[in-house]
């Protein structure tokens, strides 16, 4: 009965929906959209239909929106029209009035068309419109006669002179946008002045603008040519051909809109710039990277962004706020002020998370962070978070055995370099270096409870806005178990289905030693249609104290540091991913994983906390997080059943996905995933890296749902096993897909 009900309303909706022609006033018709025909038989087919397509785009009144052939919104105006009750007024704000035919001015949008036409180089372009009615609806058609297109025969620009704004103009003609055989086009000249003015800016020329240029078109030239003449307009005044050089700079580092004096009877001078701050909130040197300009430089548009851009970078100010000002009428020079309005100096944050996992866990953490963002007065970002988490699995197969963690993580970053390294740069990001210290606490309900110490000490500083460059001079981790159960402890010697990660989770973990990162980046720039994330690191620890101690845990000489022993290991990370734009709203993403850990010396396996793990929501979406591997074991048959978090030295991973905009705000995506990890060494039966590790690929498929909110994405993939790397009791690895197997993701952002 609930089912007939449901396709009834559906029916009477779409009657509804359709029918909405009935409210329009008399002699009126519903306008339901435009076309345009090129009926011009010397232009290509190609051309005509990019023609087609970008006039009839400028159109308007746009028609109203439909989904599947329904007016929807359309529908709803008409059903909440003058009503009173809460739901109508509700669903009033969706609706939408209807476009009429009479509201569409057919000459208005041809003259518009005709002048889009004319700036794109066909001169001799006509357009007329007329419109084409059924009973209710009506649509408007234009008849486009594009005539020849207008190519560019030559471009000429200013002579090299004794004026210094002439010679500068013809010194950018090299870069021009304006190419001999193009085809003439507006746009593109609106563009070149544009691209000279920056050019100009470079120069010095501050007071210069774009339209003191003048681009003349001569279009007499036989065979539908012209001649593109750049030149300086007579009237561009006196000062925006002056080259300008800087004088004075000023900093105001504690500047309110109260403040309507300049104090410069108060002015420190400090190396290059005079810092006014008569509370002394900011160290004199604090500015040292972030004001590029020099007395006596040249003006740089360049230059002075990339100030501003630091000024913001440095953390402790919200706004900056510049300004210029031409101070000797004898000769070209300018004073430049900048006014910064600081943060409030310290916060106290509070966030609350909770979460999800595909071992059917369900957690929570709260953290609390304290900041303080100019601790010393010199831009030192001082940080103090205290956090606690569980995680509680109400179902599963790890035995209810839940995850408790809290701990404290003090941080302090420098913007600038400390230590004896020199980094220069002028470009708009800042060098920082980085003191990091953590203290968590593990505990595992009835099975262990850990301490973790972990520090850092380091630099990160970008060549570029796409290049990313971290060094660490010194990344120390300690790890002790604190509490073992007789549980755990029965679980890791039971003979008859031994696992070894059981064991290697609680070993004790002593690692020291530099790492350092690249990372490249385009993604951001929405215009690319194939755009690369890569990352790369490299990790070693203990690699030359190891070597002076003749460290050799598998010739009997393992070495200890301070009473404990410590890990000996290389390791290299890579990570590339690759984004393909099909057309609008829909895209390929694919990525690749590559981790190598080499042990030796002192350690036969990598620790615990540098190991490699596989699959859940961001990694192998049909199989439960960190279950598969190393190699070929098969983690469910040990251990009754519990699952530990399986790992390994090497890890192999690579993903494919298809994602399409569906509709508003939800996408959907289409995937496939495969990869294992293997141990560098033996240690358990079939978890070696070895020539057949191709054949020890975990395969999974699926789909999912995003809802992309922007400042939120919600993720739901449900992914299918395919092929697993064990087999069970001599079965094929290979899994029919079924929602028996399959695994529900739920998770915040895309999976990468």
């Amino acid at each position: 009965m609930i089912k007939h009900l449901k396709y009834l309303l559906f029916l009477s909706l779409f009657v509804s929906a359709c029918s909405t022609t009935k409210y329009l006033p008399a002699n009126e018709k519903l306008y339901t959209g435009s076309s345009v025909k090129v009926e011009d038989k010397d232009i290509k087919k190609s051309d005509a239909k990019a023609i087609s397509s970008e006039l009839n785009a400028t159109v308007r009144p746009q028609p109203n929106s439909s989904l599947l052939g329904l007016r929807i919104k359309l529908w709803l105006y008409y059903k909440t029209k003058a009503r009173k009750g809460f739901i109508q007024k509700f669903f009033s704000k969706y609706g939408e009035p209807p476009v009429l035919t009479s509201q569409v001015n057919l000459e208005k949008n041809s003259t518009i068309m005709q002048n889009r036409l004319q700036n794109e180089s066909y001169f001799q372009a006509t357009v007329r419109g007329d419109t084409i009615g059924k009973k209710r609806t009506a649509k408007a058609e234009f008849i486009v006669n594009a005539g020849p297109s207008y190519t560019i025969r030559s471009v000429a620009f200013p002579v090299a002179t004794d004026n210094s704004l002439d010679t500068a103009v013809r010194g950018t003609m090299k870069e021009s946008l304006l190419k001999v055989g193009d085809k003439y086009n507006l746009d593109v000249i609106k563009s070149e002045r544009i691209r000279i003015d920056a050019r100009l800016k470079e120069k010095g020329f501050f007071f210069f603008a774009p339209e003191q240029l003048i681009i003349k078109v001569d279009s007499t030239i036989i065979n539908h040519q012209v001649d593109l003449i750049v030149s300086i307009k007579p009237t561009t005044p006196e000062r925006a051909r002056e080259i300008y050089t800087i004088r004075n700079i000023y900093v105001y580092p504690n500047y309110s809109l109260r403040d309507t004096s300049l104090k410069l009877n108060q002015a420190q001078f400090y190396r290059w710039y005079n810092l006014i701050d008569p509370r002394k909130t900011a160290k004199p040197y604090l500015f040292a990277n972030t004001v590029l300009l020099h007395p006596n430089d040249t003006y740089s548009r360049t230059t002075h962004n990339n100030s501003l851009n630091r000024f913001i970078n440095l953390g402790p100010y919200q706004y900056v706020k510049n300004r210029f000002e031409d101070v000797t009428p004898d000769s070209p020079k300018l004073d430049v002020y900048y006014f910064l309005t600081p943060y409030k100096r310290k916060s106290l944050q509070l966030e609350l998370l909770g979460r999800t996992t595909s071992a059917s866990y369900t957690g929570s953490q709260i953290n609390l962070n304290w900041k303080n963002r100019n601790a010393f007065k010199g831009g030192e970002l001082l940080t103090v978070t205290l956090f606690a988490s569980t995680d509680v699995q109400v179902g599963g197969s790890n035995g209810g055995f839940n995850v408790f963690q809290y701990g404290i993580q003090p941080s302090i970053s420098w913007p600038r370099i400390i230590g004896p390294f020199n980094i220069k740069a002028d470009n708009a990001y800042i060098p920082r270096t980085t003191l990091t210290l953590n203290y968590t606490s593990v505990v595992r309900s009835k099975l262990y409870s850990l301490n973790s110490f972990s520090g850092s000490f380091g630099y990160s500083f970008k060549t570029n806005v796409h290049k990313l460059n971290e060094f660490n001079l010194l990344e120390i981790t300690y790890v002790k178990p604190r509490n073992v159960s007789d549980l755990y402890t029965d679980s890791i010697n039971n003979p008859n289905n031994r696992n070894p990660a059981l064991k290697h989770v609680i070993d004790p973990q002593f690692t020291w030693g530099p790492s350092y990162a690249y990372t490249f980046d385009n993604t951001t720039e929405d215009y690319r249609t194939n755009s690369i994330f890569y990352r790369g690191k490299v990790s070693l620890s203990n690699n030359i104290y190891g070597l002076l101690t003749g460290a050799d845990t598998l010739g009997g000489k393992a070495k200890t540091f301070l009473g404990s022993t410590f890990n000996q290991y290389a390791k290299v990370e890579t990570e590339l991913r690759y984004f393909h734009k099909m057309g609008t709203g829909s895209k390929i993403a694919a990525r690749v994983l590559v981790g190598v850990g080499l042990p030796y010396g002192n350690s036969t396996i990598l620790p615990y906390n540098q190991q490699f793990f596989i699959g859940g929501p961001n990694s192998l979406r049909g199989f439960r997080a960190r279950s598969i591997g190393p190699g070929t074991v098969d983690a469910s048959s040990l251990n009754g059943g519990f699952i530990a978090d399986q790992s390994g030295d090497i890890k192999l991973e690579a993903n494919l996905e298809y994602r399409v905009k569906l509709f508003s705000i939800v996408y959907g995506a289409l995937f496939t995933d495969a990869g294992n990890v293997w141990n560098a060494k033996p240690h358990q039966a079939g978890g070696t890296f070895g020539p057949n590790f191709l054949s020890q690929l975990a395969v999974d498929a699926g789909f999912g749902l995003r809802f992309d909110a922007t400042v939120l994405v919600l993720r739901t993939d449900l992914g299918f096993p395919l092929v697993t790397p064990y087999s069970t009791n001599g079965a094929s690895r290979s899994i029919s897909p079924s929602f028996k197997n399959a695994i529900l993701n739920i998770a915040i952002g895309y999976p990468f």
